[in-house]
Order: C-alpha cells, then sequence, then structure tokens
C-alpha cells in the first residue's frame, strides 16, 4: 500500500506539469505578460475568426496594419533610416565639398541635433531627395542591402533588424495564423523598408505601405530600369496614412497598431469602420530595457491619440508592464 500511494502523487504531478508545458506551448503570446492588453487581443481576434459569433469577419477582410519605427522596431535615439540618410551624407561628402556650409547637409555632417531640429520639412525633402535618388531601384535596394546588414543600435549594439519587438512579431505571426493579413504602413521609405522586411517580420514587398520619391521608366541599353527622381511623390504619414491605405491597399482594415501621434488619422479611420474594429497604442515606458519616452520626445511623440485612448476604445500596451521581453534572444 505504501508503494502505490507513493506512486499516485508522482503520477498527479506529472500530469499536471504534462498539461502546464502544453498550455505554455499553446500560448500564442508567450512575450506578453497576462495582462489587459493580451487579453484584448486574444478576446477581439476570437470573436473575428468564430463563425457563430455576430462580429465574425470573413478572411479576405482580415487586414492588419502596423506602423513600423517604435510599433514594431526601436526609434530611439534617431529613426533609424535617418541613420541611413546620414551615413549617406557622409559617403557621398568627398564629391560636394559645399556640404560643410550648406544646409542641411552641415547640420547631419556636423552632427548638430539643434540644426537638424531646425531644418523643417524642405530641408528634410531635400536631403532624402539628394540621398535616395539619381539610381535605379536596384541600385538602390542594394545600397540599403548592404547598409542594414552591419548598420548596429548605438545604446544596444546590435543590429537594428534585432531590435525589433518579440511582442510584436509574436502578435504578428499570432494574426496571420488566424487569417489575417499584415500590413506595414509606415513614414518611412517604401523602398528602404521592403528589402529587409519579409525575413524581419515576415511581411512581403508588396504589403509595405510607405513614403516614396517619383520614378520614371528608362532604358540602359536594352534593359528596362525604373529611375528614382529627386521629388517626392507620397508622404505616407498622419493624414496620409490612412489615404495610403485606401490607394494601395483598397481596403479598410480592421485592426491598427501604432505608437504616436503619427499614428493617430490611421488609427481613427481603421477603428470607425463597422463591425469590430481593434486599436492599440504601444506605450514606450521602459527606460531601462528601450526608452520611456512620449509627450517631449522629438521621435515618436505621443500626446493626442494617448490622451484619447480611453474615449476610442484603443487598447495601450504599456512596455513595462505587459512585455515579458523586448528584444528577441541574441543568436
Amino acid at each position: 500500500m505504501r508503494s502505490n500511494f507513493s506512486i499516485v502523487p508522482r503520477a498527479f504531478v506529472l500530469i499536471v506539469a504534462l498539461i502546464c508545458s502544453a498550455d505554455a506551448a499553446e500560448d500564442p503570446l508567450p512575450s506578453w505578460n497576462d495582462g489587459v492588453s493580451k487579453k484584448a487581443i486574444v478576446a477581439f481576434v476570437a470573436k473575428v475568426t468564430d463563425k457563430d459569433s455576430p462580429d465574425f469577419v470573413p478572411v479576405p477582410d482580415r487586414i492588419a496594419v502596423f506602423d513600423n519605427d517604435g510599433t514594431l522596431w526601436c526609434e530611439q535615439p534617431m529613426y533609424v533610416q535617418a541613420v541611413f540618410v546620414r551615413d549617406r551624407i557622409r559617403a557621398m561628402a568627398a564629391d560636394h565639398p559645399e556640404w560643410k556650409n550648406q544646409q542641411p547637409f552641415k547640420a547631419l555632417l556636423d552632427n548638430d541635433r539643434i540644426a537638424l531640429a531646425d531644418i523643417g520639412e524642405k530641408g528634410l525633402v531635400e536631403i532624402v531627395t539628394t540621398t535616395h535618388s539619381g539610381m535605379t531601384t536596384e541600385d538602390f535596394s542594394l545600397l540599403v542591402r548592404n547598409w542594414i546588414s552591419t548598420a548596429k543600435h548605438p545604446r544596444f549594439d546590435r543590429l537594428y533588424t534585432a531590435c525589433i519587438y518579440q511582442p510584436m512579431v509574436e502578435l504578428l505571426t499570432y494574426l496571420r495564423a488566424n487569417g489575417f493579413k499584415t500590413y506595414i504602413v509606415s513614414g518611412g521609405g517604401a523602398e528602404f523598408m521592403r528589402v529587409w522586411t519579409e525575413p524581419v517580420y515576415g511581411i512581403p514587398p508588396e504589403q509595405v505601405c510607405g513614403s516614396s520619391v517619383k520614378t520614371r521608366y528608362e532604358l540602359r541599353g536594352d534593359t528596362p530600369v525604373l529611375m528614382r527622381l529627386p521629388e517626392v511623390d507620397f508622404v505616407d504619414d498622419k493624414a496620409g496614412k490612412p489615404v495610403g491605405i485606401g490607394k494601395f491597399l483598397g481596403k479598410r482594415p480592421i485592426a491598427a497598431f501604432g505608437n504616436s501621434d503619427g499614428d493617430y488619422e490611421m488609427l481613427r479611420y481603421v477603428t470607425s469602420g463597422k463591425g469590430a474594429r481593434f486599436g492599440l497604442i504601444v506605450h514606450h515606458t521602459d527606460s531601462e530595457r528601450e526608452y520611456a519616452y512620449d509627450r517631449e520626445s522629438p521621435v515618436g511623440r505621443l500626446v493626442r491619440a494617448l490622451d484619447e485612448a480611453p474615449t476610442r476604445g484603443w487598447t495601450v500596451a504599456d512596455m513595462k508592464r505587459d512585455w515579458r521581453v523586448v528584444f528577441p534572444a541574441a543568436k
């Protein structure tokens, strides 16, 4: 009897352990703490995928849009594409000695953040068109590919593509596993992002909507190419995001994810549609594992969207509270 009694609790413990292990394995969002944000995400997905639910959404209409900078990867202390632009200006400076005394190039070469903050939209356009044009689309893609493969974050000393948010990558995978099509809708350059979004996020180039320069069809010898011109074609930020969604997606999404006031109009546009809708804001509150910023930050400023989130029913994911980890484990 004694030996039988000892076997029972051991078997019971083994069964409980197996059940717990199975539950952990089935968790589609293991990097999210079990709080309000995670529950809201899971509840939304459950109701739009349940055929017996009044909120059921057919697969073709399950579209989710994500901002990139600050939502899917780290945007502090400087937008990643801005770092790329700065490096391009420095690489090109030898052929442009006049830039040493010419703004906005001087500010970039001197790393003068005060001057950079004052360059305005005109100066920003001049910098982007100078560094992103005068080449074919293939040549530009190669430039980006070579740069992004070695460029590292100044604080975390890891590739920028390793400074992606593990909880958000899990969210992308979870949505796709439930019939969603996931898009990036970002103020960043579409052609800059399309080089690396598929291996990093699982989002193919045709599902990346961003700002762009104009292109022109030309022949190089007998080879057709698209030449990038020094003119802005489309700015996919703020009110431009809903315009970009309508222009490139052709259908109003049912879920939107952002982190700043640059995503405010996109969140409003998506969540004001008929039927079940979901909006989420990534709130950067963790200065130890990443950065803490919102209202006063020149990068990723978050005021209006944060203030209106409760009345508009948007979920605010607190990075410090809701995320077990921030970045993927180092390989």
